[in-house]
C-alpha cells in the first residue's frame, strides 16, 4: 500500500505526518513505523503522527514515537499537526483537536507560528535538585550549565534508566538560565532514545520548572532556547504548583511531501 506523507519539523523536532481521513492506517504496525522514522533505512523522524476525523472536535491527532509506539502528547508534534490541518483545508486559523492527554486549542498566527493550548499542570514532585511533572508527557528537570556541543546523553540515560523510571521511561531536561525570562533547554526523549533538538512538553516543563525554583522573580512567560531554536512558553498560576492556561507557541514548519509504500 501507498501512502502520501508530510514532513514537517518544530524547532528542528521533525515528524512524518499522514493524513488519515479513513482510518485505514495500520497503527499496530510497529515495525514498519519504526523504519519510516529511521534515518538511515527510512523518512527519518522522532516521530509519526495521523490526522483523523473526530466527531466532536476539528480532528484528532495521534502520535507514535521513532520506536514504532503509540506515546503520550508532543507538543512539536501539536503544533506541527495544527500546521498541516491548516494547509490540507482541515481548519482555518483556530482549532480544537483531541490528543491522547485530552483536549487542545490551538491558533495559527499571522507570522505562521502556531499557538498550542496545553494541558494544566500539578501534582508536581520536587526531589533533590530536580522536578518531576507531567506536562503531556512525563518530564524530570534539572539545572546545570549547559555547553552546546556537550554530550549529555550518558547522563540523561543514567536517569531515564533508573529503576524508579525505566519501565514507564521518562524525559530528562537539562536547563540553564540565562537572565530573567530566559532558560536554555536540551532534552533527551524516551521513545526516541536519544536528545532531540527541541521538545515541546519538555519546554513546558523546564519553564514550570524554573519558575518554581524562584531563579527568575516570578517570571510567567519564556523564551526557551533549544538547539533547533526559540519556543515561547506562558502559564497562569491558581495556586503554588497548580498551572493553568499554559500555552506553547514556534514555528511547524512544512520541510517536503512524498510517497512511500509499505
Amino acid at each position: 500500500m501507498s501512502y502520501t506523507f508530510y514532513k514537517y519539523h518544530g524547532t528542528g523536532n521533525d515528524f512524518i505526518l499522514i493524513e488519515d481521513r479513513d482510518r485505514q492506517f495500520d497503527t499496530e504496525n510497529v515495525k514498519m513505523i519504526r523504519t519510516w522514522c529511521h534515518r538511515r533505512f527510512g523518512i527519518g523522524a522522532d516521530g509519526l503522527i495521523l490526522l483523523r476525523p473526530d466527531e466532536e472536535t476539528d480532528f484528532e491527532m495521534v502520535y507514535f514515537n521513532s520506536d514504532g509506539r503509540q506515546s503520550s502528547m508532543c507538543g512539536n508534534g501539536g503544533r506541527c499537526i495544527v500546521a498541516f490541518a491548516h494547509r490540507q483545508g482541515w481548519i482555518g486559523r483556530q482549532a480544537t483537536f483531541r490528543a491522547i492527554d485530552g483536549l487542545h486549542e490551538a491558533e495559527v498566527l499571522e507570522n505562521g507560528e502556531i499557538r498550542l493550548r496545553m494541558v494544566d499542570v500539578s501534582d508536581i514532585e520536587l526531589g533533590d535538585h530536580y522536578y518531576v511533572l507531567d506536562t503531556g508527557s512525563p518530564h524530570y528537570v534539572t539545572f546545570k550549565p549547559l555547553a552546546q556541543d556537550g554530550d549529555l546523553v550518558a547522563q540523561a540515560q543514567a536517569i531515564r534508566y533508573d529503576p524508579e523510571y525505566r519501565d514507564e521511561g521518562i524525559n530528562v531536561n537539562f536547563v540553564e538560565v540565562i537572565e530573567k525570562g530566559v532558560i536554555q533547554v536540551r532534552t533527551y526523549e524516551r521513545g526516541v532514545e536519544a536528545e532531540t533538538y527541541s521538545c515541546g512538553t519538555g519546554v513546558v516543563a523546564a519553564a514550570i520548572s524554573t519558575f518554581l525554583s524562584g531563579m527568575h522573580d516570578e517570571a510567567k512567560q519564556f523564551n526557551i532556547n533549544t538547539k533547533g531554536g526559540t519556543l515561547e512558553v506562558s502559564f497562569t498560576t491558581e495556586e503554588e504548583s497548580r498551572f493553568t492556561d499554559v500555552w506553547l507557541t514556534g514555528p511547524a514548519v512544512f520541510v517536503y511531501q512524498g510517497q512511500i509504500t509499505a
